[in-house]
């Protein structure tokens, strides 16, 4: 027998709503799986009611639906049932019951239906597939039209607390009840049978099965399992059999007569009708002796609910998925980076490093991997798609997918081990700030620069802009330095509008201007003037810096700022704020911002990642041993062409790098730039509009590091 245990890792896939949700987050909380109920439908695809959601398993995909991703109206599922269309009806333990059709959710409750409570426990169809709903308060029938609702009031019920359902062949609802026994129900008459007037051996029934034969197989709390003909009764528990406890969760037929029974304490018991068999956590791969349900497959595998994971049993091997952990290694999230093939590289504050491609994720630490501290400052990602991984007092790493190489104070010359920041030139050099100076490295040599041997106006350095003209801008903790190659500009407060010298983060918009980061500010620098936006003129939230900026396609500038949360600026005048209390932001402390093609922005907090698009999360995933990503560079023709005043224009990238797309006239004048930012491995598609340019001939010119041309355009207006 072997037993395979995995760490879940679950796919979110976008279409858990007909609209895809804004918010998705990831923390390093582990949340078990706690499998109360098991349904397979048509498909063979497992519908898993959780204590934390339904999951839903295809083959190797997983998906899991709760209150934060779907329409879903309480994450604790006690039941789930099929019905011939292959909806998914799911009682909730507080939010009522919900139908899933595989994209739309519809919520019945105690305010917008008949149903009786929220509470729902139980779920059991009928051959005319009716639903009916074991409640506290009730049992409902549900014919997708009108609700019946069956109470100690107004019918044979004694008590309104239903904790199991069942319906056999002739129609027969079988009811089971918290301290009054089993409930017969034939549409007309109720009959009830006690331990008081029958052989039933405990009042409180927690589930109900029904043979091939139309015998009826009970699991009670604390009297082991009953079976009723309809005349007589067998009873097995610890005493007269080799059943391991008498406190029942769940039971199971196979077509072949074999019971599988789930016991509150004492594991799984397989009983052929002569022979007992006993699986728990010390003789086999089952992950806790609290087995709460049981479903079985076409194939004959057993798939089997606990109180701490989920098992599969082929009746020779075990596969236990223990949690639903998403693989965030830490929720203190310092850097990100994204490479060609679209997975997010995320540097975590003492649990290292994070590679999520969508549905996986890996993780690199100081004990499986080269990497040489578990506590990330930065990252970059060249255009071999090389990850550099800034430590903190760990030095340098270059990881290329199978190999490290570090770089440190003691095998180098780079001046000090804590590495804030890191970028590459469009000379392939890179850049590299410490809290010990600025080095460039060409792959060979280090170059250092300090205050001590230039004008670098500070050693603490927290950022670096490579601009398109290959200028270096070094935000320090004294000033913004700008960096030609050979000549140092220095801008601070005593020489520019800059309102403070703590240089905190830096961005570059397509219109070339830079947006500068700074202590409770916001600067804008067009090259000449500076605009300053903070709380005496503008909406920027409160915050203590903003620690990280990107900006987006349509040139809105997104900042993460300290104790401030997120905030989104149009660069004129209207601000949008998200923090802990106003979105589902996950913690006000954000580290790192980063927008990817699909313009997800992920966000990097003191407690867990977010990413968040206001029209709904798109996450991809390019493979790359199979990917479709161009061979070479190119530019195509825009088309149409001529064109008034829409035109489309493709060019595609190899691989990561920073890329440049502007109009210019007959001249040579620029006009407008269209793209100005690192962009990874891929092909693209953009509109120009020239609804501000006359009739003419105009060209647009793509240039990267590798690569420039230049094609012609006709504007006929």
């Amino acid at each position: 027998m072997k037993t395979l245990v995995l760490i879940l890792t679950l796919t979110l896939f976008s279409n858990v709503y007909a609209q895809n949700p804004e918010w998705m987050n990831f923390n390093s909380s582990s949340s078990t799986i706690r499998a109360y109920s098991i349904a397979i439908d048509e498909n063979n695809v497992k519908w898993v009611g959780t204590a934390g959601g339904l999951i839903q398993i295809d083959g190797e995909d997983w998906t899991i639906y709760n209150t934060s991703n779907s329409e879903l109206p309480f994450n604790e599922i006690y039941s789930v049932a099929i019905d011939s269309m292959n909806n998914k009806w799911i009682a909730t333990y507080g939010g009522g019951l919900a139908k899933f059709d595989g994209m739309n959710w519809t919520v019945y409750n105690s305010s917008n239906s008949s149903l009786p409570h929220n509470r729902t426990i139980c779920i059991e169809l009928d051959e005319y597939q009716h639903k009916w709903i074991g409640t506290e308060a009730g049992l409902a029938k549900f014919d997708d039209t009108s609700w019946t609702i069956y109470n100690n009031s107004n019918s044979g019920l004694p008590h309104n607390l239903i904790l199991a359902l069942a319906i056999d062949q002739a129609g027969n609802k079988w009811i089971g009840t918290a301290d009054y026994g089993l409930l017969k129900f034939d549409g007309t008459n109720w009959y009830s049978y006690t331990r008081f007037n029958s052989e039933l051996p405990d009042n409180i029934v927690r589930t109900i099965t029904i043979d091939l034969s139309g015998e009826v197989w009970l699991g009670t709390l604390g009297g082991g399992v009953a079976k009723f003909n309809g005349t007589d009764w067998t009873v097995y528990n610890t005493s007269n059999s080799g059943l391991p406890s008498n406190s029942i969760y769940s039971i199971i037929i196979e077509p072949n007569g074999i019971k599988w029974i789930g016991t509150g304490y004492e594991g799984l018991a397989k009983f052929d009708g002569s022979n007992w068999t006993s699986f728990n956590t010390s003789n086999s791969g089952l992950p806790n002796n609290s087995v709460y349900s049981i479903a079985l497959e076409v194939s004959g595998n057993k798939w089997i609910g606990t109180h701490d994971g989920l098992a599969k049993f082929d009746d020779l091997d075990w596969v236990v998925y223990e949690n639903l952990n998403p693989g965030l290694p830490n929720d203190d999230i310092r850097a990100l980076a994204i490479d060609g093939y679209q997975n997010k590289w995320i540097g975590t504050y003492g649990g290292g490093l994070a590679k999520f491609d969508s549905t996986n994720w890996t993780i690199y630490k100081t004990l499986n991997s080269g990497l040489p501290n578990n506590s990330i400052l930065s990252l970059f990602i060249d255009e071999n798609d090389n990850k550099w991984v800034g430590t903190n007092s760990g030095g340098l790493a270059k990881f290329d997918g199978s190999n490290w190489t570090i770089f440190n104070a003691s095998n180098s010359d780079l001046p000090n081990n804590s590495v804030s920041t890191i970028n590459k030139d469009m000379s392939g050099n890179l850049w590299i700030g410490t809290y010990l100076g600025l080095a460039k490295f060409n792959g060979t040599i280090f170059s250092i620069y300090n205050s001590s041997n230039s004008n670098l106006p500070s050693d603490f350095i927290f950022s670096i802009l490579i601009d398109d003209s290959n200028n270096k801008w070094i935000g320090t903790s004294e000033g913004l330095a700008k960096f030609d190659g050979s000549s140092w500009t220095v801008f601070n407060t005593a020489n520019s509008g800059l309102p403070y010298n703590s240089i905190r983060s830096l961005a570059l918009d397509t219109f070339g201007r830079l947006w500068i980061g700074l202590y409770g500010a916001l600067v804008k620098f067009d090259g000449s003037t500076w605009t300053v936006y903070d709380e005496s003129n503008s909406n920027i939230p409160l915050n203590l810096g903003v620690t990280s900026i990107d900006t987006d396609a349509y040139n809105s500038v997104w900042m993460g700022t300290v104790f401030g949360g997120l905030a989104d600026f149009n660069g004129i005048d209207y601000w949008t704020v998200y923090n802990e209390f106003n979105s589902n932001l996950p913690n006000n402390d954000v580290n790192a911002v980063l927008i990817d093609a699909n313009n997800n922005k992920w966000i990097g907090t003191g407690n867990g990642l977010a990413v968040f698009n206001e029209g709904g999360v798109v996450i991809t995933h390019i493979d790359n041993k199979n990917s479709a990503l161009p061979e070479d560079f190119s530019l195509e023709q825009n088309y149409p062409n001529p064109f008034n005043p829409i035109t489309k224009i493709k060019y595609s990238i190899p691989s990561q790098t920073f890329v440049t797309i502007k109009i210019y006239d007959l001249l040579g004048k620029e006009l407008e730039s269209l793209v100005n930012e690192e962009k990874p491995a891929g092909s693209y598609e953009l509109n120009f509009n020239a609804e501000n340019l006359s009739s003419g001939v105009y060209f647009y010119r793509l240039i990267t590091n590798k690569f420039i041309e230049t094609k012609k355009l006709i504007l006929l207006k």
